[in-house]
C-alpha cells in the first residue's frame, strides 16, 4: 500500500472515531444533564408553599385582624369599620406614598382603602423598612405609639407607622406602604390570598 492511500485510510478512520466519540459525549452529557434539569423543578412541597390560602373571615368582628401565612409570609386580614375606612381620606398629607404610586399592590387595589372592598384589608404583615413584624394597633391614642395616633400599624423596632391602608408616613424609616398580594373573594366569607381576580389567575 502506497503512503497516500495508507493516509487517507487514516483520515478515514479518525472521521469515524471522532463522529463515534461525539456521539458517546452527547448521549452522555443528556443523561447526566437530565439529574440537574429535574433538580430545577420545584418540589410538590414548594408548589404546595406557593399555592393560594383561603382565609374564613366569617367570624371576623369589626375591628378585629386575623392572620394566615401565605409563601411563609403573614398576611393580615383587617375588618376596617365605618370610622375605619372614612379616615383613609383625611390623611393623605401626613403621607409618603399616598396614592401607592411607589408600593407594591394588585391594581385592583391601587385606591384610597387599597383593597378590593373597603371593609376588608389584605396586606402582607412585613415592614418595607427591614423586614421586621409592625403592630396592629387600631386604637386612637394608643399609649405605644402617640396621642395623636389614628389607628394603623406601628413596628416598634425603627417606629415606622402606616395608616390603617398599609400606607406609609412621612418621616419614618420605612420607603413604601405595606405591600398588598393578589387575592380575591371566593364567597362573601372565603378569600383567597396568592390568586387574582381574574378566574384562575395566580399570583
Amino acid at each position: 500500500m502506497s503512503l497516500e492511500n495508507n493516509n487517507e485510510v487514516n483520515l478515514s478512520r479518525r472521521k469515524v472515531l471522532t463522529a463515534a466519540t461525539g456521539v458517546v459525549g452527547a448521549t452522555g452529557a443528556t443523561f447526566l444533564a437530565v439529574p440537574f434539569v429535574s433538580s430545577w423543578q420545584p418540589s410538590e412541597k414548594a408548589k404546595a408553599a406557593g399555592a393560594p390560602v383561603d382565609a374564613d373571615i366569617s367570624h371576623l368582628q369589626p375591628g378585629q385582624m386575623l392572620t394566615v401565612s401565605w409563601r411563609g409570609k403573614p398576611v393580615w386580614v383587617v375588618r376596617r369599620t365605618p370610622d375605619m375606612v372614612q379616615k383613609l381620606t383625611g390623611n393623605v398629607t401626613e403621607l409618603r406614598d399616598p396614592g401607592s404610586e411607589q408600593s407594591i399592590q394588585p391594581n385592583y387595589c391601587q385606591n384610597d382603602s387599597r383593597a378590593i372592598n373597603a371593609e376588608f384589608f389584605v396586606v402582607v404583615g412585613i415592614c418595607t423598612h427591614l423586614g421586621c413584624a409592625p403592630l396592629y394597633r387600631p386604637a386612637i391614642g394608643s399609649p405605644d405609639v402617640s396621642e395623636d395616633w389614628q389607628g394603623g400599624f406601628f413596628c416598634p423596632c425603627h417606629g415606622s407607622k402606616f395608616d390603617l391602608a398599609g400606607r406609609v408616613y412621612q418621616g419614618v424609616p420605612a420607603p413604601t406602604n405595606l405591600e398588598v398580594p393578589p387575592y380575591r373573594f371566593l364567597s362573601e366569607s372565603i378569600v383567597r390570598v396568592g390568586e387574582d381576580t381574574v378566574e384562575g389567575g395566580k399570583a
